[in-house]
């Protein structure tokens, strides 16, 4: 009969085996990531920030990123759009600074999963479409069963320099992710599971372009997404007040699951 090895790595369906973590092993990918910030409405975002959290600044930062070459996949390849705000969390054993990540949207089934049961971080699925590109311009959008809910938009002016690329690269080559892996009970309310986790990753950034960027949430109605229609209407309710970032980075992605814990 089946049992858990107590030196092996498992994920569901559990019996049929797991895998050993070599330490040091790290996920990398090829990444190119536009991201686009917005300054918004204090007390309406803090209504999606669990308490335990300080909200640093009224900003909501919008990141598409399409990923290849990611070594865990064999070589495969999938888009990612992902919403997060700056937080400071401040606990009984840590005091960390980082962005919490309200929802990231992927369009593919694997980094769904070991995304949301190993990392905490709140994965679901969406159509997404591959960055656009004419010239300077480039834009993507997001979508539902033909139900577009994002549009972003962004037109390069030239590459960053100096003391403004440096500061880019030093954000996004050091990024605490943090996220709520809550595993609902199996009969109702409540939780099996609910933890605050901190998943370190890093962008070893080669290009940057600056430029000028935008986007639209659209609602969207229950018969269009009984499931998530929430999530994008409660995104589309907040206020866009200012772009405060439009940058589009290309480099290679590294995730650290081996780095990442539960917070207290």
């Amino acid at each position: 009969m089946f049992r858990i090895q107590d030196n092996l790595d498992y994920n569901m369906p559990v019996h049929f085996g797991g895998v050993r973590l070599v330490p040091g092993t790290v996920a990398t990918q090829r990444a190119t990531a536009l991201v686009i910030g917005y300054e918004t409405a204090r007390e309406e975002l803090e209504r999606y920030i669990p308490g335990e959290f300080e909200l640093r600044i009224p900003e909501v930062q919008v990141m598409f990123s399409t990923f290849s070459r990611i070594n865990w996949l064999a070589g495969s390849c999938y888009n990612l759009i992902n919403v997060s705000a700056p937080v400071r969390f401040q606990g009984k054993k840590d005091q960390i600074e980082g962005d919490y990540t309200l929802v990231t949207w992927e369009n593919k089934t694997e980094p769904i999963l070991r995304g949301r049961e190993q990392t905490g971080i709140p994965k679901i699925y969406a159509d997404i479409e591959d960055l656009h590109e004419m010239g300077s311009y480039f834009h993507t959008t997001a979508s539902y069963e033909g139900s577009r809910f994002l549009t972003m938009h962004f037109e390069a002016t030239g590459p960053m320099a100096g003391g403004e690329r440096d500061r880019i690269q030093a954000a996004l080559g050091s990024m605490n992710t943090l996220g709520w892996r809550y595993i609902p009970k199996i009969n109702g309310p409540g939780a099996d599971l609910s933890q605050f986790i901190l998943f370190p990753q890093r962008m070893e950034v080669e290009t940057v372009l600056a430029g000028t960027g935008s986007l639209q949430w659209y609602e969207m109605t229950w018969l269009e997404h009984p499931t998530q229609n929430h999530i994008v209407n409660s995104l589309a309710a907040l206020p866009i007040r200012k772009v405060t970032r439009a940058i589009l980075a290309e480099g290679m992605v590294v995730l650290d699951r081996m780095a990442s814990r539960a917070i207290e």
